[in-house]
């Protein structure tokens, strides 16, 4: 089968643009869609506006701010070299991901696949886009570590061997679709938590490429997830847990660890443990 023709979907951050760059080096990629995350509504500003929200959203940008102060991300991923999408006349930039735009370019296009990255959730007529299905890459561990922070969460409760990424199908849940392939960083003492997400990001964009290239050849890829798991949702993170893995990580927690990269394939008509 020749080269799978491929939507990317993705954020705009230096990690989404390292992915989709990587995937239009591998494959046939016809449209580069970011999400702006500009797109308000009365209710999100009410929302927004309740004290425990409005307070929430503030640590969070001071907690991020100064996490990613000196582009440590950027550089992780171009080193040096600004970060930037290869192919930017594809990019078609959108203030949410489900913009009735982005329904009406898969519509014309006909994408065999949709890649995702970094989105927001997609919902409604999307979902039904792509003749082999929408992939998702998702930052943990799908059961047992779906939606925000994974990361965070496993070092949390002990677990840096289930630190890693998840490349899934999307269905109309939360990380919830046929998996197609778990991905693990090497986990080395002194790591934390940004570096561990970033080489697994790094480790599953490659991953990412070989699974469009083993449809492409007809392989049967995807198997059911085995059970919920565990939804972790960004309001669940709250400084004490943020104090917790701190005080894991300087009693070692990753003290003498080293753990290799790992990927595991999940075929359809197989069964996960």
């Amino acid at each position: 089968m020749a080269d799978l023709s491929v939507m990317v979907l993705c954020g705009r951050s230096p990690r989404h643009l390292y992915v989709a760059n990587r995937l239009c080096g591998a494959a046939n990629v016809v449209a580069i869609v970011q999400e702006a995350g500009s797109h308000w509504t009365a209710k999100k500003v009410l929302k927004l506006l309740r004290p425990d929200n409005l307070w929430r959203k503030v640590w969070r940008w001071l907690r991020d701010r100064r996490r990613y102060t000196g582009g440590g991300e950027g550089k992780f991923f171009f080193g040096e070299t600004a970060p930037r999408l290869e192919r930017a006349e594809l990019v078609t930039e959108v203030p949410h991901i489900n913009h009735p735009d982005i329904v009406e370019l898969a519509r014309r296009l006909q994408p065999d696949v949709i890649a995702v990255f970094g989105t927001s959730l997609i919902r409604g007529p999307l979902l039904d886009m792509g003749r082999i299905g929408i992939i998702n890459l998702h930052g943990g561990l799908s059961p047992e570590y779906r939606g925000a922070d994974c990361t965070f969460w496993a070092l949390y409760n002990g677990e840096p061997e289930k630190v890693g990424c998840t490349l899934h199908f999307i269905d109309p849940g939360i990380d919830t679709g046929r998996l197609i392939a778990h991905v693990c960083p090497e986990v080395h003492a002194g790591d934390g938590e940004l570096k561990l997400f970033w080489r697994s990001v790094r480790d599953s964009a490659d991953i990412y490429a070989e699974a469009l290239a083993r449809l492409a050849q007809g392989e049967p890829l995807g198997a059911p997830q085995p059970s919920k798991g565990t939804l972790y949702q960004v309001k669940d993170r709250g400084w004490h847990h943020e104090r917790n893995v701190t005080e894991q990580l300087r009693k070692g927690l990753l003290r003498d660890i080293h753990l290799p990269k790992r990927v595991t394939w999940f075929k359809a008509g197989t069964e996960t443990a």
